[in-house]
Order: C-alpha cells, then sequence, then structure tokens
C-alpha cells in the first residue's frame, strides 16, 4: 500500500467508500463487516461514511455506527485508521435525498455523528453539499464552530466548484484539508478543482470514481457490462492481468499526488482488489491513451 497526506495525516492512497455497505441494497452485517475487515488488512485506513448513508426507512447514522462496530471488532490495530463522515444531507422517505446547510442542523448533526464514532473528535468532516437556501459562509462557519469546539479534527467540503472551495479556505484556513467531488473516467468536469486543489495542498477524494466502468450505489449497485468508450480501460486490464476497476483507480491516483481514491464495496474480494491500485505503476502511454477516453457530464 502506498500512502499520501490528508492535512497532516499520512493515510492509505486508496480508501474505503462505505456507502454500498448502508444504503439500500446492502449486504448483511456479517459480509458487511467484514468487508472494512478486509479493508483493513489490505492496508486501506481512509473509511468515508455520512449520517445519511442508510436506507429511506432508515434511521440518520446507520452507516456511522456499521463502521465504529467494524473497527471495534477488528482483530488488529486501528489507531492509523481515519473516519470521514458527512452531514448535510439526508433521506426521503421514497429514497431521494435532501440538503440542509442550516448551520443549527449542521451542529446537532456533528455532534450525533460523534458520538456515533466514538472517539475524542471526528477525524473529518465534511460539509456534504452547498444548501442552495443557506448562505454557504453560514454554513462554513457551523463548520468553523465545530472545529474550534473540538469536536471535529479537520474539515472538508464535497459537492464544489472552484469559488465555493476559496471560499472555505478563506473561513476554514489551513484546516480545509479536503474536497470530495464526482470524478471518475466517465465524469471529468472537477478537472478546474482538481488542479485548485493541487495548487492548494488540498486532498481531492473522487466519490463514484468507478464511474464508465462500474455503477454508482446511486445507480445500482451491479456491474457494467464493458462500454466500447471505455475500452481502453479494459484493454489495459487485460494486458496487466488485472481488473479494469483497479486501473480505473491506478489511472486516477496518477492524475494527481493529491488524489485519494475512495471506491465503495460490498464484498471483501472488492476492496481487497481496490486496494490493489495502489502498487499498480501505468506507463505514460497507457496514461495518455486512458486521459483522452470519457466524455464531461454536468455536476451532480
Amino acid at each position: 500500500m502506498r500512502y499520501r497526506m490528508l492535512g497532516d495525516v499520512r493515510v492509505s492512497a486508496v480508501g474505503l467508500g462505505t456507502m454500498p455497505l448502508s444504503i439500500e441494497g446492502r449486504p448483511n452485517e456479517a459480509r458487511a463487516v467484514a468487508t472494512v475487515h478486509a479493508a483493513l488488512d489490505a492496508g486501506v485506513t481512509l473509511l468515508d461514511t455520512a449520517d445519511s448513508y442508510h436506507p429511506p426507512d432508515g434511521a440518520p447514522g446507520e452507516g456511522e455506527h456499521l463502521v465504529a462496530r467494524a473497527l471495534a471488532s477488528y482483530g488488529g490495530g486501528t489507531d492509523g485508521v481515519l473516519v470521514a463522515t458527512k452531514g448535510g444531507r439526508g433521506r426521503t422517505a421514497d429514497g431521494g435525498w435532501t440538503v440542509d446547510g442550516r448551520p443549527g442542523h449542521l451542529r446537532r448533526a456533528a455532534e450525533g455523528s460523534a458520538r456515533r464514532l466514538g472517539g475524542d473528535a471526528i477525524g473529518l468532516y465534511q460539509l456534504h453539499k452547498p444548501d442552495p437556501a443557506v448562505p454557504y459562509a453560514d454554513s462554513l462557519g457551523a463548520v468553523r464552530e465545530l472545529l474550534d469546539a473540538g469536536t471535529v479534527r479537520l474539515a472538508g467540503i464535497s459537492n464544489v466548484d472552484t469559488g465555493q472551495i476559496l471560499l472555505a479556505r478563506e473561513i476554514l484556513g489551513d484546516r480545509l484539508v479536503s474536497v470530495q467531488n464526482r470524478y471518475s473516467p466517465a465524469v471529468r468536469d472537477s478537472e478546474a478543482e482538481l488542479r485548485l486543489c493541487a495548487e492548494l495542498g488540498l486532498a481531492f477524494l473522487p466519490w463514484s470514481p468507478l464511474g464508465g466502468i462500474s455503477r454508482s450505489s446511486l445507480d445500482g449497485v451491479s456491474a457494467l457490462e464493458e462500454d466500447p468508450e471505455f475500452g481502453a480501460f479494459h484493454r489495459v486490464a487485460r494486458e496487466r492481468g488485472v481488473s479494469p476497476q483497479r486501473v480505473a483507480l491506478a489511472w486516477l491516483l496518477a492524475r494527481s499526488g493529491t488524489v485519494l481514491p475512495i471506491p465503495g464495496a460490498s464484498r471483501p474480494e472488492t476492496v481487497r482488489d481496490s486496494a490493489g491500485a495502489a502498487d499498480l505503476r501505468l506507463g505514460a502511454a497507457e496514461l495518455a491513451e486512458l486521459d483522452g477516453v470519457g466524455r464531461p457530464a454536468a455536476r451532480r
């Protein structure tokens, strides 16, 4: 496993997104915990969750509870594991997603997340999505208060543009350490945000990093048939004797030294395969070919 920096914390170059373990279609408890344990066995030290990762009929924080139980039952050491969670989104009864960036809500949400995860403070707390009904500076101000209070150690933002990144840096200072946007072979509209993160020294966490190769948990968990548009990833995978998913993650890692992919997984085999991307070094010709694949898509 290779490692990279997230703020002042050294974390695995490939993390684990726990959304598929927590929302509709999730595996049973035993397999979910086994998946987290397999990630830890493979050297993964960055686990990403959110208080909104639960089925429509569930309760906020179910995903956080799962991560806490998996860490508590792990037979090895977990002192080096950074748990990142998010606040500011919710679920509707029909399976939809809401946004709530009100400062009071964010303070209560973070305090609830801290209780569920345990420990002295949330390792990384990420503002899940800007709320169009609330000035973004007000939401960021709530995150700053959580940092000042010690509820949160490090802060991140998600689903943002360059202007919002700069505003967050102004309000949070060097306690802002990460940006989490959708970015994958199929969705590359965050190129400007990726470049800005590299300039500012912020970690860039691509969510749904396997778009074009595998489905997102937001779209369904079944694997896609090979798409001719992304055939280069499959061809390189066949030549290398690895999965196209591993190639996609290795490509992401090569995009910038600030990138920390957080692919989802619902089986131990899947997370072990993803973790292997940290040690897959693609050649210049391969990277040039893969860079030319895909097309931009609108931010969701």
